[in-house]
């Protein structure tokens, strides 16, 4: 399940960022591309999300991401290839950016879809790393 999650990750690389889109190739942000990666693997989605802002969960406080994780997704602390892996992009504030965990060790990375860039792998540096809040495994297949 672990490669088959990254190299469906890796397959959304270069899509362009579009907020609340999730089409591979044509346009996802960081829910579509999780949920792009879903369909992939599972060929429905878990389920569609309402429209949403931006900053959709910074008014209400309320962990949406999270929740919508324990929902569909298996909470886990150790590190793997093929991980959710949720971000909190400042202190105080909800959890609102999702990656998927390709490499771990010395020089482990994640594929994310980021504003102004599309889906990319970045290296999971240290300022990325601070701000991981949770980890989540895909559900093995039926």
């Amino acid at each position: 399940m672990t490669a088959r999650v990254v190299t469906e990750a890796r397959a959304w690389i270069g899509t362009p960022y579009v907020h609340q889109a999730s089409c591979r190739g044509a346009g996802a942000d960081c829910l579509g591309l999780i949920r792009g990666v879903w369909r992939g693997i599972y060929g429905r989605d878990a389920e569609s999300p309402p429209p949403y802002a931006m900053d959709w969960s910074e008014v209400s406080g309320h962990e949406h991401l999270w929740a919508a994780a324990l929902r569909h997704l298996h909470p886990t602390d150790t590190p793997d290839p093929g991980d959710v892996i949720l971000f909190r992009m400042r202190d105080g504030a909800v959890a609102k950016h999702l990656g998927i965990q390709t490499a771990i060790g010395p020089d482990p990375a994640f594929v994310h879809a980021y504003s102004g860039q599309g889906v990319v792998e970045s290296r999971l540096t240290p300022p990325w790393a601070r701000r991981v809040v949770a980890r989540f495994r895909f559900p093995d297949m039926a």
